[in-house]
Parts: C-alpha cells; sequence; structure tokens
C-alpha cells in the first residue's frame, strides 16, 4: 500500500503582515557580526578626515570598510561582485544597511581613501586582539612569500638590458670615431677626438655632432652615413628613456611596465610548476599564534634586506619592542643579527649551513674548513692543519645592499708549496688564502647557542606552524594568489585588508 506524498506549503506571493527583519536572517555567531562589533569599535577619524565638504552627500566610510573588510573575509575581492553580493547577499545587506554603493565608489575608497590609513586601523584590531589574550606582541615569527602583482608578465624592463644598450652605443660610436680617424689617416689635421665615456643624451647629441661635421666635406661610405642619421635621430631620444627607466628601478634589477613598483620574481607556486618569473611583491608578515600581528611589502627578492625594515616598521607601530623574533635562515645575516642585538631582541635566526653542520658530520669536522682551523685571539693568527701560521695581510671593507658596512680580515700561508695535504686544503695557485669576518663568526656562534637550546628547538617548531600556515591559509583557503590593486601604496592597503580578513576569521574561529 503506497502513502501519501506530503509536501510543504509553498506560496511565493504570500505577503506578510510583519515584514522580516535582516537582523532576524544574520545568526548571532556569524562572522559578519564580528566585522560590525569591531569596526564600530574603531577609530576612524583620519579615515573621515579624507572627505571633503561640499556636494553629494558621501557613503559613511565606516559602512564602506565594514562592507570590504567583510568581502575579503568572504574571498570576494572584485569590486563588481562585491557590488553584486550588495544588492543579492543578505549578510552584505544587513552590514550596509541596505546602502548599494556601486563598483566605482567601492574601488575608489579601496584604492584610494584607504591608501595610506589602513595600516593604522589594522594596527587597532591587532590590539584588540593581544588584549583579548588570543596574540601576543612579544614573540614574533616572520617569514616572506612572494605574491603576483596584477601585472602583464610579458612587458618588463631589465637593468641589465639597459647597461648592455648603453654600452652597445658606446661601442658603436668608437667604432664610427675609428672611421673618422681612417678618413684622415693621410691628414694631419685630426679633429679633437670627443670624450666617449660619458653615455647620457647631450653628450652623445654632441659627439655624433662632431663626427658630421668631421665627415661633412668627405666622401663617407652609404651605410656609415646611415648609421650617422640613425643616431642622431635615435640615440639621444634611447638615453633620454634609458634615464627615466633607471630612475624607476633604484636599486632594482628589473620591473613590469604595467605596474613599475613590480619586481619579477622567481614564483614557486606558478601553475606550470617550474618557477616562473612573474611581476610579483615580497610580502613580509610577523605572526603568533597563527594571527597576523605585521605585514609589510618589499620589492626585493631576498628575504634577507626585508627583516631591518619590517622589524622598525612593528616598533613604530605599536610603541613597543618584541622580546624574540624566530626566522628561517634566509634572514641569518650580519645586519639582521646586529640590528636584533642592538634592539636587545632574543633572535633565533638560522644562518647559512646551520642545518648541514647538525646532520653533516663530514662537513662539520672537515679539518681544511677555515671554521675548523685553530686561531690565536692575541696574536690575531689562524693555524692550517700542518700548524703553518696564517697572518692577517689586511682587512677591507665589505657593502650590503642596504649600505651595512662589514669589517673583513683577509689572512695568508707563508708557504704552501710542498705541503704534503696541499691537494686536500688547497687547490688554487699561491699560499692559501681565508677571510674571516669576526663579528659574523661571534653573531653566528650566539645564533648557534639559542638555536639548540629548548627554548630554541621550541621556537624553531613553532615557527614551521606558526607563520607558514598563514601563507598557507591566505594563498589556498582564501584564493589571493594575485592582487588586484596596482602600486606599492595600493597593494600595500589590499594586502592589509586580507591580513585582517585572515586575523577575524581565525578569530571568529577561536
Amino acid at each position: 500500500m503506497s502513502r501519501k506524498v506530503v509536501f510543504k506549503t509553498y506560496h511565493q506571493n504570500q505577503l506578510s503582515l510583519i515584514p522580516p527583519s535582516y537582523d532576524d536572517l544574520v545568526p548571532k555567531n556569524h562572522p559578519v557580526r564580528i566585522v560590525n562589533t569591531i569596526v564600530d569599535h574603531l577609530d576612524i577619524s583620519a579615515l573621515a578626515k579624507s572627505y571633503k565638504g561640499g556636494g553629494t552627500s558621501s557613503y559613511h566610510p565606516r559602512m564602506l570598510l565594514k562592507v570590504v573588510i567583510y568581502s575579503y573575509l568572504r574571498n570576494i575581492y572584485s569590486s563588481r561582485k562585491i557590488e553584486q553580493a550588495l544588492q543579492e547577499n543578505v549578510h552584505f545587506m544587513w552590514l550596509s544597511g541596505q546602502s548599494k554603493p556601486d563598483h566605482n565608489t567601492i574601488n575608489d575608497f579601496r584604492g584610494k581613501r584607504l591608501k595610506g590609513k589602513f595600516k593604522n586601523i589594522f594596527n587597532q584590531v591587532v590590539v584588540l586582539l593581544a588584549e583579548q589574550g588570543v596574540l601576543s606582541l612579544k614573540e614574533l615569527y616572520v617569514d616572506g612569500t612572494k605574491i603576483e602583482a596584477n601585472a602583464n608578465r610579458h612587458t618588463f624592463v631589465w637593468g641589465k638590458s639597459i647597461k648592455t644598450s648603453k654600452e652597445r652605443i658606446k661601442k658603436q660610436l668608437k667604432e664610427l670615431w675609428a672611421y673618422v680617424e681612417k678618413v684622415y689617416a693621410e691628414e694631419q689635421m685630426l679633429p679633437n677626438q670627443p670624450d666617449f665615456e660619458e653615455i647620457d643624451p647631450e653628450k652623445v647629441a654632441q659627439t655624433i655632432d662632431t663626427i658630421n661635421q668631421a665627415l661633412q666635406d668627405k666622401e663617407v661610405d652609404k651605410k656609415v652615413r646611415q648609421k650617422l642619421n640613425y643616431a642622431k635621430k635615435n640615440w639621444p631620444k634611447n638615453l633620454e628613456k634609458y634615464t627615466e627607466q633607471e630612475a624607476i628601478l633604484g636599486k632594482r634589477n628589473s620591473y613590469s611596465k604595467t605596474d613599475p613598483d613590480a619586481t619579477f620574481m622567481r614564483m614557486k607556486d606558478d601553475y606550470m610548476q617550474n618557477g616562473q618569473l612573474k611581476p610579483g611583491y615580497n610580502l613580509q608578515a610577523s605572526t603568533n599564534n597563527q594571527f597576523i600581528t605585521n605585514y609589510t611589502l618589499a620589492q626585493t627578492t631576498a628575504d634577507t634586506t626585508t627583516l631591518k625594515e619590517h622589524l622598525k616598521d612593528h616598533i613604530e607601530s605599536y610603541g613597543q619592542t618584541p622580546e624574540t623574533l624566530t626566522a628561517d635562515a634566509g634572514y641569518g645575516s650580519e645586519e639582521n643579527y646586529t640590528d636584533l642585538e642592538d634592539k636587545n631582541i632574543t633572535a633565533f635566526v638560522k644562518y647559512n649551513y646551520f642545518h648541514k653542520e647538525q646532520r653533516d658530520k663530514k662537513y662539520r669536522e672537515n679539518p681544511f674548513h677555515p671554521d675548523n682551523f685553530f686561531y690565536n685571539p692575541e696574536t690575531d693568527t689562524y693555524y692550517c692543519p700542518m700548524g703553518q701560521a696564517m697572518r692577517k695581510t689586511h682587512t677591507y671593507e665589505g657593502k650590503t645592499k642596504n649600505g651595512f658596512i662589514q669589517q673583513i680580515p683577509r689572512y695568508q700561508a707563508q708557504n704552501c708549496q710542498g705541503c704534503p695535504l696541499r691537494g686536500s686544503c688547497y687547490k688554487a695557485k699561491g699560499n692559501r688564502i681565508i677571510e674571516r669576518n669576526h663579528n659574523l663568526i661571534r653573531l653566528k656562534e650566539k645564533a648557534k647557542k639559542l638555536l639548540l637550546s629548548d627554548e630554541g628547538i621550541a621556537h624553531r617548531k613553532r615557527r614551521c606552524w606558526d607563520v607558514e600556515a598563514v601563507f598557507g591559509n591566505i594563498k589556498q583557503n582564501m584564493g589571493f594568489k594575485r592582487f588586484m590593486l596596482r602600486g606599492m601604496e595600493k597593494v600595500t592597503t589590499e594586502i592589509g585588508l586580507i591580513a585582517m580578513a585572515h586575523n577575524l576569521k581565525k578569530f571568529n574561529i577561536v
């Protein structure tokens, strides 16, 4: 016997005597309420002051801030999709009070209004979270990851290419002058030789004019005349372009034409899985308990040169210095160790070959490695495995990309000729020379003791799941692998929104 099927009542046009409130449709523990509550407690006076009086009314910056933060929390990064959500999503409608700003308003607020002002808002939220006891500003875990820029990967400028082009112009100028000397070979009145070393638009134009005047009444090869005409028309203009490009490059070796602030970097997680070069930014993040406490963006590919400024930004943001900092070997430089020591920060920062020292006994006990040479600090002398004294010949200064000065002494053996260990110890000609940066050696030894202590081992283990898990969440769970905006100031705001969304999502889970 079949049973009668009963369906629930469905009347699409049924009227309600009391219209439902959006507040009734939003669960009490929903993340949108977290965003609403926290933003309501923030001081956004600096943001409000950016609005000028007069004209039509503006959407309230607090409402727009809530909408943009919640959009990033919901992995919605397109301004058009945010506009669509404000018209279709009940949570967005409740949050905005049914205001419906269009995508231009949203993009203008995100890209212009928040520029230079969002960091203070982010810091306020971090302080609130610290007061709640979910994170600490005393222990930092630092790492970096590269995020692709919103730029064409096929339109770029390379510093080496500019240098090569300028060298080519210099070479061709010399070849043209060599032709002038050939033409005047039988005459004594050879014009004064121009300066080929000054490769700038004005000097090159003068040099070309000098060559043209020298060949004015002479029979000139047709190809040479064509080359001179081309040079006069194009070389000064090209050099002006190279000068402008070098100004944009600064200390970098490349930039994208569609986002000049972006540098070409090798991305580990590109879709081809072959480490392609793409325009991007190097995100530096400090975390604690998987909450982002600070973020900065760098235009350099290496992490080593970024730590000093990143730490300075953290101290300026919160007015306090962290007690400990943990980072991987990418940050283990003399400059960073010195800066951390000067700030009295306990640094659990690895250096190159730290793991190899621990795992490779053959490397660690290699008698021919300078680290294993006996050193007498009183006489400032090293002794090789054969017991021969290696005395200091001189000290030279090294300079890092950040301008940090290193003092590097050089030591040389007196006579390596006929030494039975020569083949294993030293294969180059002459007597063996070693360079020893004593300050770096001291700092590395200090770091080694800290890293191998019980506290150091605990911090090293925690770093892996603290800061690296944050990058995994941002790139995989939040799907943020490429910026939507362009320019350093705008992408800094955008990564701040990502960091804020990550923290609030994590806080909702906690």
